[in-house]
């Protein structure tokens, strides 16, 4: 704003109406070329920082959609097969809190999180005859069967938003001793989340019914855990699910 009026009421009046900057007259050109150059340049900040406010918006937007397509995933897959209903969302609540409990950072907690909606993904290229068979799996069925962390990563790993949430699907059949599959890593080659996630899904699976077989009790469950410490499971890990085990 370019006036004759230099009382502080008048300036305080057109900095309230909007202006950015004050000078009275007679005013200096060099001065108020300077003055514009720094008018120009805040209102060019303000710019980029709305702009990025709008991207971030966009940005929390976009990841909330994406979140929901993973839910939506999830769900079909439990509708897949009716003798695991439920246990996708239990497994990813469940291992949500140990992760919490361990001391992860929030950003791992949503990789987790996705990771545990997506473990089972690589079953939709399982054949029904066999995902769905009441009776034990053959060897050969097995084979297949196996396969099912290697289709996830195939499919998971060149959509960017996910390749940090891939720890889960690829790695949470593999042991701490080794014996586990696809890739047979062994103690801490084996990434924490699939550490953290795999103690929760096998304790889903004894105490939950299969065609095969009953539910194990609780306490059944819990001896089988702790049996598999060093085997199965990372020790620390078991140890973890111990002290947290009523808060599971």
């Amino acid at each position: 704003m370019i006036t004759a009026l230099d009382d502080r009421d008048s300036r305080i009046t057109g900095f309230n109406a909007g202006a950015d900057d004050f000078i009275t007259k007679p005013f200096d050109h060099v001065e108020l070329l300077v003055r514009l150059h720094g008018v120009t340049r805040l209102n060019r900040y303000r710019r980029i920082a709305e702009q990025r406010r709008e991207l971030e918006n966009l940005h929390g937007e976009l990841l909330i959609a994406y979140d929901k397509t993973i839910q939506g995933w999830s769900d079909a897959l439990d509708l897949r097969d009716k003798e695991t209903e439920g246990h996708t969302q239990r497994v990813a609540e469940k291992t949500m809190n140990l992760a919490q409990a361990a001391g992860l950072d929030d950003e791992a907690l949503r990789h987790i999180w996705r990771g545990a909606l997506l473990h089972d993904v690589g079953k939709l290229g399982i054949p029904d005859s066999i995902l769905l068979k009441t009776d034990r799996l053959t060897e050969d069925e097995w084979r297949i069967m196996r396969k099912h962390p290697n289709h996830a990563y195939e499919w998971l790993r060149d959509i960017e938003y996910l390749q940090p949430a891939i720890d889960i699907p690829y790695c949470h059949h593999e042991k701490w001793d080794g014996s586990g599959y696809p890739r047979g890593l062994k103690g801490e080659e084996i990434p924490i989340a699939a550490r953290l996630f795999s103690i929760i899904d096998v304790w889903d699976a004894l105490t939950s019914d299969r065609p095969y077989r009953k539910a194990m009790s609780r306490t059944e469950a819990y001896e089988f855990i702790l049996s598999q410490s060093g085997k199965h499971f990372d020790p620390q890990v078991v140890e973890l699910f111990t002290k947290h085990f009523d808060e599971l």
